[in-house]
């Protein structure tokens, strides 16, 4: 199927052409008509199938072609993250370039000013993220009562960061003769029961069920103790195929003492997570995606919905203790088809979370081994080969010693043996 059986209009096709958009994904296929027929519909998919422009386009084209002169906020895109954010307005910017629709988006962590500015001009199609929204609503600036479509995006995610009662309070403030579209990758109980509550006889769309979205992506895991996961991961961004890799961690403090270690050997690294400001989460991210830096360490509620175009490795410093995490997070590579690796490191007290994750994709991930480690268990304990010194392996470089052919960390694994 093309773009152009979906029905789009002229300046929405060429701008995907100018975009470089050649098919439809699976969602976009199944969601566009759908959305373009004026029906609620409820989604259940992930990050990197292509969600945003299977709401973004029919939104677009629902606005352009409509012959209201009523002015006023006609579409509102509620996400959890300001990252997610930025990144649906900047493709609604794209998809929208021949028509004349007026976009902002708005969220918290820096000032209001220029976004009320905007906002005073006029705004057709709002992205916000809820506690901005409603701090906006609450002063008068923003007015939803000529509001007639809704899109709660990342709804689970929602939940996991307490927006919930923050998205019913703005529903209690929009018209309830509405379209409604809600997209969620994960479907639990609060979910189901906030979306039969907010949707009118659903369309419903389900694509790549979160347990296969791996089956494209090479997955390793490497079974090694806490104390090795340093120089594990240093070893691994000296390989000359780890072109970028998002590396994540559970804590923001885990995030932080990563990018120290791998800046001390040489690795340009960035991490981006909540305690960081707005513009620092953006420049970070932004030189990732350029290519400045070729390390991002990111957690999973900063990292939802970044996309990143030709992303060659994601690696699990610490496995998650949800297993749809796991896939969400290796999800960001191996995107429009092409081939991706995860690397995962697990230690002893991991284990659990290792199984829960292969049960979820219903496999074993394969059990990596890598000169200078021997990732199996002796019981519970990870064992380094005898030849290899453990214990402190990053040790302060010394001038003119950070370069190395690979374009790695050109850091050596040094310290002094421990006992165990």
């Amino acid at each position: 199927m093309q773009f152009e059986d979906l029905k789009l209009i002229p300046p929405i096709l060429s701008a995907l052409q100018n975009a470089g958009y050649k098919q439809p994904t699976p969602i976009q296929e199944k969601s566009i008509p759908i959305i373009l027929s004026g029906k609620d519909l409820l989604g259940c998919a992930q990050t990197g199938t292509g969600k945003t422009a299977a709401f973004a386009i029919p939104i677009i084209q629902l606005l352009h072609t409509q012959a209201s002169s009523k002015k006023g906020i006609k579409a509102l895109i509620l996400t959890p993250t300001r990252e997610l954010a930025i990144q649906i307005q900047e493709n609604i910017e794209i998809y929208g370039q021949f028509t004349k629709l007026n976009h902002l988006v708005i969220f918290g962590g820096v000032s209001q000013v220029p976004q009320v500015d905007k906002l005073k001009r006029g705004v057709d199609i709002l992205v916000a993220t809820p506690g901005r929204l409603l701090d906006l609503m609450n002063q008068g600036w923003v007015k939803l009562n000529e509001l007639q479509i809704l899109v709660l995006d990342e709804a689970d995610r929602m939940l996991d960061m307490g927006f919930v009662q923050d998205v019913k309070r703005i529903i209690t403030k929009i018209p309830a003769e509405r379209q409604t579209l809600f997209f969620s990758a994960t479907m639990p109980k609060e979910i189901l029961s906030l979306a039969n509550s907010i949707l009118n006889n659903p369309e419903k769309v389900e694509v790549a069920p979160v347990s296969s979205t791996a089956d494209k992506i090479e997955q390793t895991v490497f079974c090694v103790e806490n104390s090795h996961k340093r120089p594990l991961l240093a070893h691994l961004l000296n390989q000359k195929n780890v072109v970028s890799a998002l590396v994540f961690t559970r804590t923001k403090h885990g995030a932080d003492k990563v990018v120290k270690d791998l800046l001390r050997i040489g690795v340009e690294t960035e991490a981006i997570h909540g305690n960081k400001s707005q513009n620092a989460r953006q420049r970070a991210l932004n030189n990732f995606k350029d290519g400045i830096t070729r390390v991002l360490v990111a957690t999973d509620i900063a990292a939802r919905g970044i996309d990143v175009d030709n992303l060659s490795h994601v690696i699990n410093y610490e496995l998650p203790n949800v297993p749809e995490t796991y896939v969400h997070r290796i999800g960001r590579t191996g995107r429009a088809g092409q081939s991706g690796i995860a690397f995962s490191f697990c230690d002893s007290s991991e284990q659990e979370y290792l199984r829960d994750i292969e049960k979820l994709i219903d496999k074993k991930i394969t059990k990596g081994t890598i000169n200078p480690f021997t990732v199996e268990f002796t019981g519970v304990i990870a064992t380094a080969k005898p030849a290899q010194k453990a214990g402190t392996y990053f040790k302060k470089r010394k001038p003119g010693n950070s370069s190395s052919k690979s374009g790695g960390s050109g850091g050596k694994f040094s310290g002094k043996k421990t006992s165990r």
